[in-house]
């Protein structure tokens, strides 16, 4: 099992401030097609199959791997991406919330294993390194935060 988390401020010194609202409308909007949020090339293919009021289905390619994901959103508060298909199994969750300062954080946790792979294996362990790098989740959350204020500024939010 690989259990991973980190959580960067939505709103570090120097850069555009945003709301919870605009926050959380960027991880909508990353459920949906996450291509425009994650570092270039990472995501290839994106595409919602199903959705409701509380979620959404969505095929994608990430990293190479084709995965279905079922998205459910906690308004303004969590976005949880349970991995249906693909090489990952478990789930992923990117948490808005206010830390002791009052100060708005973006916490990317999740508790995954890997498909086929024998659990705390080499693999398994090779994954939870890179997660827990700075070339692992954390530049997806960077990214999302970045790509929110691009959006933002363009008046596409």
């Amino acid at each position: 099992m690989i259990y991973s988390s980190v959580t960067v401020p939505v709103n570090p010194d120097g850069a555009t401030p945003l709301t919870r609202a605009q926050a959380w409308a960027g991880l909508v909007l990353k459920a949906r097609d996450a291509r425009q949020f994650l570092p270039p090339g990472l995501c290839t293919r994106c595409d919602v199959t199903e959705e409701s009021a509380t979620h959404i289905v969505r095929d994608a390619t990430i990293g190479g791997s084709d995965l279905r994901e079922i998205i459910v959103f906690e308004l303004e508060a969590k976005v949880s991406f349970f991995q249906a298909t693909g090489p990952r199994e478990g789930v992923i969750v990117n948490e808005l919330f206010e830390d002791e300062t009052g100060a708005l954080q973006l916490k990317f946790y999740c508790y995954t294993g890997l498909r086929g792979k024998i659990p705390g294996g080499p693999e398994e362990q090779a994954e939870q390194a890179w997660m827990d790098s700075d070339k692992g989740y954390k530049t997806a959350l960077l990214s999302t935060l970045q790509r929110t204020r691009e959006l933002l500024a363009a008046g596409e939010l």
